[in-house]
């Protein structure tokens, strides 16, 4: 009898368990995004050499209103050490002209990578363009203080 009491008690809460999961992990609506409607994705491959002044430079590409540009990637940061290789991914915000995607963005943080690290970030332009952005990192590098990047659209 005790035996039946265990098993159906136990039979009982996996019962709840699976419906818990199923209920919280299918939300009726997906949140909306803070930054507002995405206007476009990018990718982007860099590398970074840091020695007290960092360095990164690398290319990407940018699908924006059905097309596929190329562009450019430059940046740095503040007491950085290191050589590391970066690839990210991203969506593009409040973009209205494709060239108001060109200039700096910025973002003030750090980071450490030793092998391998997964990031993110969101940075704007002084166009008002944001992107949010997720990446992968490897090799060593370790960086602390303002950091930034410049996106420049190649011509054909």
């Amino acid at each position: 009898m005790r035996s039946m009491s265990r098993r159906l008690f136990s039979s009982s809460i996996c019962a709840i368990a699976a419906t818990s999961i199923v209920a919280f992990s299918s939300p009726a609506h997906a949140a909306p995004d803070a930054l507002g409607k995405p206007v476009g994705h990018f990718s982007l491959e860099a590398k970074s050499a840091d020695i007290g002044i960092g360095f990164t430079w690398g290319e990407g590409k940018l699908t924006y209103k059905g097309r596929t540009y190329r562009f450019k990637v430059s940046g740095g940061n503040i007491a950085a050490v290191g050589f590391s290789k970066i690839t990210a991914a991203g969506t593009v915000y409040n973009l209205k002209n494709l060239h108001d995607f060109d200039g700096g963005y910025a973002a003030l943080d750090g980071d450490a990578t030793l092998d391998r690290g997964i990031g993110g970030a969101v940075m704007s332009n002084s166009n008002g363009v944001k992107v949010k952005f997720t990446s992968a990192t490897r090799g060593a590098h370790l960086a602390a203080g303002a950091q930034g990047l410049s996106f420049q659209i190649r011509e054909k």
